[in-house]
């Protein structure tokens, strides 16, 4: 019964395999191989049109070096309060771009609303120089950091205001799959065509053992941008290694066959947990079921071999936890969880 995080699971079975064949023999180093050409054109046909792509190995990665590259050191990233960028990354965007500012904003559901981020931006008074800084980017999760997943139409609506004030749009992606697969749009309908400029998309989470890529929807955008993954130390000498991973992951749509499994068992735990008199806080989007428990119930959950992570508590004192569903999670576990919470 392990839900502590879609990163406690293994590597896909056919991504091992990718890696297992990308071993044999010899190949250039440093993106110049087979490999990574054919993973870029697989990340145009998803996108239908020319994108930049670099890989990288980890989440905080794409998006510290995605957000330094279009966000001046005299700029802001707007977010939620509760963004990964600015919770759970250590302070890395700020420091690949040279002390950019994260302002946090508010948001139910873990979202962003195109009212909160209009009045943020609209309040000239705190922006510009030469005192202060200039809105350089928004970013957006997807899903968010609640598990909760941005429609096209509020996409498309904050990407319009970050346009309008002459900020970029950021979307993190690490659970892009998950996303993707439950709103059934094209890539190119929850990106780029609702005015997303750049994208972090994570591949880790969803199967992969180390792989994440910056898509510029803009490839004149990326201009520098190897330049910077080099000095970020992103960039892999053994470069195959991280494209084959994406290229399985992308072979087949075996991402989304994938993700549609691990949404599947969050769909499945967040009913039995309502069912149990434990409506998940949230709604369940994606592959994370927020719930609030009595704290001897997550007692005799972890006791009974559950895992999972105790995120904070409601106005009555239950403990919120958060409970992550992967590619490897089976009906059974999810079953057996509930059982345990049924019988309290």
């Amino acid at each position: 019964m392990n839900f502590a995080s879609d990163n406690t699971a293994g590597v896909a079975p056919q991504i091992m395999a990718a890696l297992a064949r990308a071993n044999e023999g010899f190949a250039l180093g440093y993106g110049n191989d087979d490999v990574t050409r054919r993973v870029e054109r697989k990340f145009c046909d998803l996108f239908e049109r020319d994108v930049a792509v670099f890989l990288v190995p980890t989440g905080t990665g794409a998006n510290a070096l995605a957000l330094a590259h279009v966000t001046p050191p005299w700029g802001a990233v707007l977010c939620h309060q509760n963004a990964h960028i600015a919770v759970d990354e250590c302070g890395a965007p700020e420091f690949f771009g040279g002390g950019i500012k994260l302002v946090e904003l508010p948001g139910d559901n873990g979202k962003l609303t195109a009212d909160t981020l209009k009045a943020r931006l609209g309040n000239k008074a705190s922006w510009g120089p030469p005192h202060h800084v200039t809105p350089a980017a928004v970013s957006i999760s997807q899903a968010s950091e609640a598990g909760t997943i941005y429609r096209v139409a509020e996409i498309r609506a904050l990407a319009e205001l970050a346009h309008a004030h002459g900020a970029t749009l950021h979307m993190d992606g690490a659970r892009f799959g998950n996303a993707l697969a439950r709103l059934n749009v094209s890539a190119a309908d929850m990106t780029w065509k609702a005015g997303v400029d750049v994208l972090s998309f994570g591949a880790t989470k969803g199967g992969a053992m180390g792989a994440e890529a910056v898509i510029f929807f803009d490839p004149e955008r990326a201009d520098g941008m190897s330049a910077r993954r080099k000095r970020g130390g992103a960039l892999l000498s053994k470069h195959r290694f991280i494209a084959a991973q994406m290229e399985a992951f992308l072979d087949g749509d075996l991402w989304l066959r994938l993700a549609r499994h691990a949404n599947a068992m969050a769909d499945r735990l967040g009913d039995g947990l309502a069912q149990a008199g434990f409506t998940p806080v949230w709604p369940v989007e994606a592959n994370e079921v927020f719930a609030a428990l009595p704290a001897a119930l997550c007692d005799k959950l972890q006791a009974a071999g559950a895992m999972f992570y105790r995120w904070d508590a409601d106005a009555s004192g239950r403990v919120i936890v958060r409970l992550v569903t992967s590619f490897q999670t089976t009906a059974e576990e999810v079953e057996r969880f509930v059982a345990l919470a049924k019988a309290g």
